[in-house]
């Protein structure tokens, strides 16, 4: 490239000087674009790639953890039976290593985003009972015709089979995907092997719903699944039911996250919690963790729950769930969610807790004051059940009207009432409940958003309880974290009027396809089953 002469400037009159002026300025501010688009293209870059070395070095701590734990519970596994537990509380510990293992199996493959290599020894999946009834379903190329424009020739087909289940009956669905090639350029097609959340495995999204549902909304421990389908002519090992358990539970987690985010969008939550017995690989004691629920405001337009298996019950879980979020929390009077209220959020205390404690005083003693004080409530409570299905407006505005005067008047009479007792007695401590809480207990008439109480969220609470009694424990913190993530899409499925099993099955099928951006789209109160 050769450098343009230097034009003759004392020959040149004023406006070829100052054309030839702006031309050098013009050219000039160009440069100085380019150098500063430059700079910015560096910083980019620099950031880029520090962000890119954040993940590096995120994955490899995620990995090595992931390793050293999965390699912990192998030991377990396949430790001495002397050092494990037998009976049920066998049964169930050793499915929930099976699960856990089968689980972080899944996080390590989406980590490195590649198949783990699978051991030597490993056993075989065997070929599927003759005796089931099959049903055929065919995959073949939409066209025939090869690039060259030639006739395809179909040679032979692949044949892959999967377990479906109906109560009571097991069947196989053939999947034949014909193999079609072309003579003149030896060409060969095939039609794409169906998406599956789980790579090449045996059992149906319907089979896959099945175990799941009975797991965590039935509360069926796996033992007894696996005889149960033995009954049904089909023998599926606890170990297989684990794995399917296990990948299942990590592949459907960014719902759960995504549907905190949902909950967290409004301003009005329910908050309680209750307690699980946890039991660590390797130990044969329990020990006391938590299962914590949240949901939207009675009043909110959300139908949802979202559960939150913890180690304790201390505070701080409460305010990691709830990170930077500001509303209006509805909650027991317990210490842990103080903290939550000196970061922006408002308590709301509930009435059912505080006519709870006269409640038992009053089934305790048949004491008069507490009969009187479950009047006075009472009266809150029927104007609650008439305003109930009314606009937010109105149901302030009626509050205002009749519940303030008789909550004011209920005030009044508690400290009259208070003033008499003798400190330390059961009345005393049912008077002292209410009227320490009484700014929280009555936050409900100034916003027409606020309900009266956290039954809501009690509700949500119980099919925890009935669990239990079948659980007995939760395995591990892993364990206890599935757990809380399914039962929330199946709670929350059944809040907005699904069948678990319809629902788990249609976003199981969809899962493998869909889109990151579009994850609301199956969550419980978007989601619309797919049309055939």
């Amino acid at each position: 490239m050769t450098t343009p002469p230097m034009p003759d400037l004392a020959n040149m009159d004023a406006p070829a000087l100052r054309t030839l002026l702006l031309e050098v300025l013009a050219e000039r501010e160009a440069l100085e674009q380019t150098r500063s688009e430059l700079e910015q293209l560096t910083v980019r870059q620099a950031q880029a790639q520090t962000v890119y070395q954040d993940e590096i070095r995120y994955k490899d701590a995620k990995i090595a953890q992931l390793t050293h734990e999965i390699a912990s519970l192998r030991r377990y596994q396949f430790g001495k039976k002397g050092e494990q537990l037998s009976g049920i509380q066998g049964n169930l510990l050793d499915e929930t290593v099976s699960t856990d293992i089968a689980a972080i199996e899944t996080e390590l493959e989406i980590l490195s985003g590649h198949p783990l290599s699978r051991p030597a020894n490993r056993p075989k999946r065997a070929r599927l009972p003759e005796h089931l009834p099959r049903t055929e379903y065919r995959h073949e190329p939409d066209s025939t015709h090869c690039q060259c424009g030639c006739e395809l020739l179909r040679i032979g087909e692949e044949v892959s089979e999967k377990l479906d289940y109906t109560p009571g009956l097991f069947s196989v669905e053939r999947h034949i995907r014909g193999k079609w090639v072309c003579k003149q350029c030896a060409t060969l097609k095939q039609a794409p092997v169906p998406a599956h959340v789980i790579d090449k495995g045996m059992a149906t999204t319907g089979l896959l719903a099945h175990v799941l549902v009975a797991k965590y909304a039935d509360h069926l421990p796996l033992y007894r699944q696996e005889a149960i389908f033995e009954r049904a002519g089909m023998k599926l090992a606890r170990s297989t039911l684990a794995e399917w358990v296990g990948t299942c539970g990590v592949h459907l987690q960014p719902l759960v996250d995504a549907l905190r985010q949902a909950i967290l969008a409004h301003r009005v939550v329910h908050a309680d919690e209750t307690p699980v017995q946890m039991l660590q690989p390797g130990s044969k004691k329990t020990h006391r963790a938590y299962l914590w629920a949240y949901a939207p405001g009675a009043f909110e337009s959300l139908k949802a729950v979202i559960y939150d298996f913890t180690q304790g019950r201390a505070g701080e879980h409460a305010r990691a769930f709830l990170g930077d979020w500001q509303g209006s929390l509805l909650c027991d009077d317990y210490s842990g969610y103080k903290a939550c209220f000196t970061q922006g959020m408002a308590e709301v205390g509930c009435m059912a807790h505080a006519r709870r404690k006269f409640y038992e005083l009053h089934a305790a003693s048949k004491s008069q004051l507490a009969e009187q004080a479950l009047q006075h409530i009472g009266q809150l409570y029927e104007v609650e059940r008439q305003v109930k299905d009314l606009d937010i407006d109105a149901r302030r505005r009626i509050r205002q009207e009749r519940s303030k005067p008789l909550a004011d008047a209920l005030h009044l009479w508690m400290k009259e009432q208070r003033a008499r007792v003798p400190d330390g007695s059961a009345t005393a401590k049912a008077f002292d409940y209410s009227l320490k809480r009484w700014s929280a207990l009555t936050r409900y008439l100034d916003d027409g958003q606020l309900p009266i109480d956290n039954n809501h969220i009690e509700r949500q609470i119980r099919p925890v309880a009935v669990g239990r009694n079948n659980w007995l424990f939760a395995g591990s913190l892993r364990a206890g974290k599935r757990a809380a993530a399914v039962m929330t899409l199946v709670q929350s499925a059944k809040l907005n009027g699904h069948d678990p099993y319809a629902y788990l099955k249609d976003v199981l099928t969809r899962l493998p396809t869909q889109p990151a951006s579009r994850i609301d789209q199956l969550l419980p109160h978007n989601w619309q089953p797919q049309t055939p």
